[in-house]
């Protein structure tokens, strides 16, 4: 019985993320929409998306409620963040409304994300806890493969604002639905906030696992910023091109979502990062290789993602097990220093990749080798 009120948890974890990460990933492929709907330059989402990133890298500071007050606590703080999100654009449909939105419900999300990650830390064996974690992580893929399109056929049938209630009602539904299904919890194993942190910083473990999730995703941003500029230049099909690749890229997610499921607990998680990241790094060498042809690139395109996809996953049940008395404080702090890497990666792609895209992909192999080394610090009781 116990099992199957877990397996009921990890569904409408599963099921919640999956609208959560279609809100966040929708932005990327409709921004046109946005732009033509609320009639502002395309620059000024760029910039509604970099205050977006900004404010994600507070997450550590507002996740840290799920460790000083209870994994319940967390999930919902959260969900009433995104929720507040929606809303405010719902009622205030300008480009300011939107930015608000943009930045609660992010600062949602990077509660709700490290929240439910520390209750299944809580729950799961560390020796099964890849497989559920991997479970939950195909909401990613899922948001982008499923909730994306949906939105976007939304938006052309009401409008640029129609994701945005439905969006705010299932989120409402999704909280309900965790008030009855959630236990209770008063586990505070920190007293504030400050503590939290301080665990985080005074343990080398813990600084070893975020230089790693630091590297893993500036990397993957090196060849990602520029891999569309360089198959435009080489093939001159941006659109269609493209086009496919964003399904590649999706179907790579859930790929490499599939594989921690079934992989990362029966090679143990450090062993699995690290064969990942050896697999990263052959992937990037070999995409310049690859990308003779339209054909040959998307497939690149599909080994680079899937390996990537893979090793990042496989980091979540690492890290939530790297520093357990402040389990929730270190995933939000994972999750900042994930954007902090990508957004490192973002001020070099452009001048790395104006010596070629080998360029770029060797970029990528010497950030992910800093990771390899840092890996080796990364210690656990549960091995």
């Amino acid at each position: 019985m116990k099992q199957n009120k877990l397996s009921v948890q990890v569904a409408l974890f599963t099921v919640v993320r999956v609208i959560i990460n279609t809100q966040y990933r929708m932005m990327y492929p409709l921004l046109p929409a946005f732009r033509d709907g609320l009639g502002v330059p395309i620059e000024r989402l760029y910039a509604a998306m970099k205050y977006r990133s900004i404010a994600g890298a507070f997450g550590p500071f507002l996740a840290s409620i799920a460790d000083s007050r209870g994994r319940k606590a967390g999930t919902l703080f959260g969900l009433l963040l995104f929720i507040a999100g929606s809303a405010a654009v719902v009622f205030w449909p300008t480009y300011p409304g939107l930015v608000i939105a943009l930045i609660l419900t992010i600062m949602g999300k990077v509660v709700f994300d490290p929240s439910i990650q520390s209750y299944l830390g809580d729950k799961v064996p560390y020796e099964q806890r890849g497989r559920v974690l991997g479970i939950i992580e195909m909401s990613w893929s899922g948001a982008f493969l499923l909730g994306v399109p949906l939105m976007g056929f939304l938006i052309a049938q009401r409008g640029w604002l129609a994701p945005f209630p439905l969006l705010g009602i299932l989120t409402v539904l999704s909280l309900l639905a965790i008030v009855v299904l959630l236990p209770n919890d008063t586990a505070v194993k920190r007293p504030n906030m400050l503590a939290n942190f301080g665990s985080v910083l005074r343990s080398p473990a813990a600084l070893a696992g975020l230089l790693v999730t630091f590297t893993i995703s500036a990397s993957n941003e090196m060849v990602n910023l520029v891999f569309g500029v360089w198959m435009e230049a080489s093939f001159g099909l941006a659109v269609a091109a493209l086009g496919a690749a964003a399904t590649v890229i999706g179907l790579a997610e859930l790929a490499g979502e599939g594989l921690v499921t079934a992989l990362a607990d029966r090679l143990g998680k450090q062993r699995a990062i690290a064969i990942g990241l050896w697999a990263i790094n052959l992937c990037a060498l070999l995409l310049p290789l690859l990308g003779k042809s339209v054909p040959g690139a998307l497939f690149g395109l599909f080994l680079f993602f899937l390996t990537f996809e893979f090793t990042f996953v496989s980091v979540i049940p690492l890290m939530s097990e790297v520093l357990p008395e402040a389990r929730a404080t270190l995933m939000a702090a994972t999750i900042a220093s994930t954007s902090l890497g990508r957004a490192v990666a973002a001020q070099l792609a452009g001048p790395v990749y104006a010596w070629g895209f080998l360029a770029s992909a060797v970029a990528a192999v010497l950030i992910n080798m800093i990771g390899i080394l840092a890996l080796r610090a990364v210690k656990i009781e549960a091995g």
